[in-house]
């Protein structure tokens, strides 16, 4: 999760570099179409006898249209519409929107303790991110926040929809499925930007392949293979550590500048991480 959560910080830089130049649709279709040979490439050789079941195919439909086509057409043009800073701010509403989902369809407690640490790491991500004042909410970048937040609801479904999932395949399957899916929904889409088609840059070229094999392949396999190890709590939890490491990644890729109440922002996220990560522990070492 750590290391999902690193990547998946970094490419809000990425794509908001790269869709100066691509269409936010086909840059994510430019994205998945690598991801997607390379994850086939992989399952062909590790698991050539896997198969789908028939009764599995439309929920993995379903999971391939929110987690990648439904997310990235929303994230991909709100990004391009709004601030990155409203983009990192609306990311901390997955773990409330994940959680009410978790109880609510499968009936999961939350203890004290992760109801605490839930708050605490929301009141983190609000002060790493919201602490340079650069946040705007006006009606100019009104229509990305609410792409931003549309990429936010999709995710948290998607979560939903993989936990019943994953317990049958593994993360590796289960990700290549998805990913061929949802990319395949992405075709139509890019159509309408035909018009906007042009050649792009080396660079641009790539921020698309450090989203398609790090942020894509990679961050995919090993966000599916830690779902089933973690409980919905503890896994949007590191979530929301997305926005801190972006507020890093521009520090450094951008030269924007960190003030000292975002560090401790993230510091109360981390601390929430370790509460929750010691309270899961503690009790398996208590149960009889």
């Amino acid at each position: 999760m750590l290391i999902a959560v690193l990547f998946w910080g970094l490419s809000f830089i990425s794509i908001k570099e790269a869709v100066a130049e691509v269409p936010p649709i086909t840059l994510a279709l430019l994205r998945f179409v690598i991801a997607s040979i390379l994850l086939w490439i992989v399952v062909k050789i590790s698991e050539p006898g896997t198969r789908l079941d028939k009764s599995d195919r439309i929920p993995m439909l379903g999971a391939g249209a929110m987690g990648i086509t439904l997310y990235f057409f929303f994230e991909n043009s709100g990004i391009k519409l709004t601030t990155a800073s409203n983009a990192s701010l609306i990311t901390s509403v997955v773990p409330v929107l994940a959680i009410i989902m978790d109880i609510v369809i499968y009936k999961t407690r939350v203890s004290l303790i992760q109801s605490i640490a839930i708050i605490a790491s929301l009141f983190g991500t609000y002060l790493s991110v919201t602490a340079n004042g650069q946040v705007d909410f006006t009606s100019d970048t009104f229509l990305g926040n609410l792409l931003v937040l549309g990429a936010m609801v999709s995710w948290a479904v998607y979560t939903m929809q993989n936990k019943s999932l994953s317990s049958k395949y593994s993360g590796l399957y289960l990700t290549m499925i998805q990913t061929l899916l949802g990319t395949a929904l992405l075709f139509p889409l890019s159509l309408l930007e035909r018009n906007e088609w042009q050649p792009f840059s080396y660079v641009a070229f790539g921020h698309i392949l450090f989203l398609a094999v790090l942020c894509s392949a990679a961050c995919y396999f090993l966000y599916n293979y830690a779902l089933p190890k973690l409980d919905v709590t503890a896994t949007t939890l590191y979530l929301n550590l997305i926005p801190i490491v972006g507020v890093i990644g521009g520090y450094v890729y951008l030269n924007e500048t960190i003030i000292p109440i975002q560090l401790i922002g993230g510091a109360i996220i981390i601390i929430s991480i370790l509460l929750v990560t010691w309270e899961k522990t503690f009790q398996k070492k208590t149960r009889p």
